[in-house]
């Protein structure tokens, strides 16, 4: 099959929301490869609000997983078999979406070697994670990777997300004054910038700087301590109040987002957004760091051996100090305020 005759292309990410910002630059360089084909990006349930109205994308297929897991799995395979795809690229490595791309019907089936399927892709990658910095690759490009065979080895292309005139719309009225935007929350607690860290930057901060708090609906309440333990008079808790692109609207014109590694830090280098990514557990070498223009990453001083203590992060820290975290000071933040 000529590379000209692409039609149809399908991206598999099933994981969260920050792997599936991490997949759109495959989007960006798909298009520009075949402006004529159609694009289908495949998430789980919950993440399709990320890819809302996607100008470069044909349709978002969805995976419920939340019940009947596998039989929604099979009736999926089903519907992709139907729409005939030409090139299937799989950016997750579980077992579930190799099995979706090894009987997509698809003549090209791109994916990482770690997929349990992955003897039965056309082409299989290695996909490493390394801790030393001279090892270090970026997920992005370790994604883009999939698609060089189809395309070519430009690794250039950046996370990209599209909030309608409606989101930004909806964001303006925060707008009025110099603001930045801290999400204090992670799914992992040794990500976590500690609460009484975020307490003190807040108390340190010049007052006439406006300050959003930013999260899922399940983040509210740490945003809510913060902001009351830290009586600052100028903030405004707007976890769970913002969907996801409207989130990106709001952070694209900060004066800076204060973040962890997490989902908004990439939601910052999806819309080139000034970001400050606090790093504790986790070490950028992994090759998830920001990519905006102005980006800088913010981590511990000291020569820690248990750092870092895995991929991605504790329920508590394992060796019960938590130093990663502790000992970054507020002042490595107020450095950052504009």
């Amino acid at each position: 099959m000529k590379k000209s005759s692409f039609k149809r292309i399908l991206i598999i990410q099933t994981a969260s929301i920050g792997d599936v910002v991490l997949a759109t630059p495959l989007i960006e360089k798909l298009s520009d490869f075949y402006p004529q084909g159609e694009i289908d990006f495949l998430v789980k349930q919950g993440i399709q609000q990320v890819l809302t109205d996607h100008p470069l994308l044909h349709e978002v297929l969805v995976w419920d997983k939340s019940f009947d897991k596998y039989k929604h799995l099979y009736q999926l395979l089903k519907s992709i078999r139907s729409r005939r795809y030409d090139v299937v690229v799989n950016v997750q490595r579980f077992a579930a979406s190799g099995f979706l791309t090894a009987f997509s019907g698809a003549a090209i089936r791109l994916g990482f070697r770690k997929n349990p399927f992955s003897l039965f892709y056309s082409l299989r990658l290695p996909h490493h994670i390394s801790a030393d910095p001279a090892k270090s690759r970026h997920e992005t490009h370790r994604n883009l990777s999939l698609i060089s065979s189809i395309t070519d080895d430009d690794m250039h292309y950046r996370p990209k997300l599209y909030p309608s005139q409606v989101d930004f719309a909806k964001v303006s009225q925060y707008k009025t004054q110099k603001y930045i935007c801290i999400a204090p929350a992670s799914l992992w607690f040794t990500k976590q910038y500690p609460e009484r860290k975020w307490i003190e930057f807040l108390r340190a901060l010049p007052e006439p700087l406006a300050v959003y708090m930013l999260g899922a609906p399940n983040d509210a309440l740490l945003c809510g301590r913060i902001i009351e333990e830290s009586g600052y008079s100028q903030s405004l808790n707007l976890a769970g109040k913002l969907t996801i692109l409207q989130t990106a609207a709001l952070m694209r014109d900060a004066a800076m987002n204060f973040v962890n590694d997490s989902a908004p830090m990439h939601f910052a280098s999806a819309m080139n957004a000034p970001v400050t990514a606090i790093f504790c557990s986790t070490v950028p070498a992994f090759g998830f760091g920001p990519l905006s223009d102005d980006s800088a990453i913010v981590e511990t001083d000291l020569a820690l051996s248990c750092r870092p203590c895995g991929l991605h992060g504790f329920r508590q820290c394992p060796e019960g100090h938590f130093k990663c975290a502790l000992t970054i000071p507020i002042e490595k933040l107020l450095q950052r305020v504009p």
